[in-house]
């Protein structure tokens, strides 16, 4: 079974093998604990996992549900979906891109152009998801994204440069992008090149330079003037460590990745209303990421800092503007009260709930207890409705959630994702997009699904 789960997980293979070496591996039958998870990064941004691997481990922790979002791709679609029919779960996918708001439509420059959003290395940046993407419009999906990861690659190409100017005035060998940094993602397929790429690429030059063990911790001190904190440092000091990688990484991105960073351009943050349009146009769904002010983060994953809860209102005037059509949040991200505050502006702007809880580290769980909770379980349904609507509007447009075709449009928006829900979880999970036309007709007669 090892021998399956390495062939599950290796990023050379194509996915069809990966998917092969699932259908052989005893993974059992679905857990069922509730829970849901659309928020997943795998292998076509950073992650550990193969989108067939991602399936997986949302299956082992017993999740009934599992999303990908990947940075500028949705390359993993087709294969996490079809790993989660295989393992008897649903499957949805997206991608997640950074988008501008320092212009509004006409040019002039918008409120929020020198406010931090939700994004901590950028003003006027925000992070958005394109959610529930129809199966027939992945390739226009990659056409829209191409030129967004050739402006990032020409971007990461020149954070390298930088890098190497860091490395070298501390005596390290340097880092050769095409092998250390693109060989090693998955840009050739589809994929992005992200900040982390360049980030392990650092850390594997550190490693090379000082081993693994204290001699690391000494010498990013010693080099860089990094204090990984007690934690850290205790878990670098320890060349047994499975999550080393990551471990390292954390403690790079506070440290090592300022000194390299570069402002992206409006060529690759494309402005809001810009994203927002070419989801509607392939019937996807829109969706701004709520991040909060972070106090004590309740993930441990972020420093105090303050993002967009001083400025909600005006921030959802920006919102409605664009046009978006969904706030997707994460729960263990934020505090009682702020989950109560952004619920409450959903409400009252009539737009759909997404959770999801991001995944791109062997270190992070994939469970998310949270949405069990009484005040979140509406979050279980809109996760159903959300891949009701995949599967819907990728047998018939006109059944996209949001479509102004659509035989329910003049429901409320609660009542329609009730029914979506209520047909998500009628879909046959072995086989949904098979089953998905007799969905249709079902509620093309007024049926719903209890």
């Amino acid at each position: 079974m090892s021998d399956l789960l390495e062939v599950i997980n290796d990023p050379c293979l194509d996915p069809e093998e990966r998917l092969g070496a699932l259908r052989g591996y005893a993974a059992g039958k679905p857990g069922g604990n509730g829970e849901i998870n659309n928020h997943i990064h795998t292998i076509y941004s950073f992650s550990p996992y193969t989108p067939a691997m991602a399936a997986l481990k949302a299956h082992e922790a017993g999740l009934e549900a599992a999303g990908s979002v990947d940075h500028d791709s949705a390359a993993a679609a087709a294969e996490l979906k079809a790993a989660a029919a295989e393992l008897g779960i649903g499957g949805c996918s997206g991608f997640e891109i950074r988008v501008s708001f320092r212009k509004r439509p006409g040019g002039s420059p918008g409120p929020l152009a020198e406010r931090k959003i939700n994004n901590p290395d950028s003003e006027g940046v925000a992070y958005i998801t394109v959610q529930g993407i129809p199966s027939p419009a992945l390739e226009k999906t990659a056409a829209f994204l191409k030129p967004i990861r050739e402006a990032r690659l020409v971007r990461s190409r020149n954070m390298t440069g930088a890098a190497n100017r860091l490395l070298e005035d501390a005596g390290l060998p340097q880092i050769d992008f095409e092998n250390d940094v693109l060989k090693k993602s998955q840009y050739e397929r589809g994929g992005e090149i992200t900040e982390r790429h360049i980030m392990a690429a650092a850390a594997a030059k550190c490693v090379e330079q000082f081993g693994m063990g204290p001699e690391l911790v000494r010498g990013l001190r010693q080099k860089f003037g990094i204090d990984a904190g007690a934690k850290l440092e205790n878990l670098l000091s320890d060349p047994s460590n499975p999550h080393y990688l990551y471990d390292l990484l954390g403690v790079l991105k506070t440290g090592f990745l300022p000194g390299f960073f570069i402002q992206p351009d409006e060529n690759e943050c494309i402005p809001a209303k810009q994203a927002v349009d070419f989801a509607l146009s392939v019937q996807a769904i829109p969706a701004y990421s709520y991040l909060g002010d972070v106090g004590e983060s309740p993930t441990g994953d972020k420093k105090a800092e303050k993002f967009e809860d001083d400025y909600l209102p005006e921030l959802f005037e920006e919102i409605r503007a664009a046009g978006f059509r969904a706030i997707t949040y994460m729960p263990p991200r934020n505090t009682p009260e702020q989950l109560e505050r952004i619920r409450k502006f959903c409400v009252e702007g009539n737009y759909m709930e997404i959770s999801g809880v991001d995944i791109n580290s062997s270190r992070q769980s994939f469970n998310c207890p949270e949405v069990l909770k009484p005040e979140l379980r509406h979050l279980l349904d809109t996760t159903w409705a959300l891949i009701a609507h995949e599967y819907l509007a990728s047998a018939d447009p006109a059944w996209g959630l949001f479509s102004s075709e659509n035989p329910l449009a003049s429901l409320p928006l609660s009542e329609r994702l009730g029914i979506y829900a209520g047909a998500g979880k009628a879909l046959d999970r072995g086989h949904p997009g098979e089953s998905a036309p007799d969905i249709i007709e079902h509620l093309r007669k007024g049926r719903n699904f209890s």
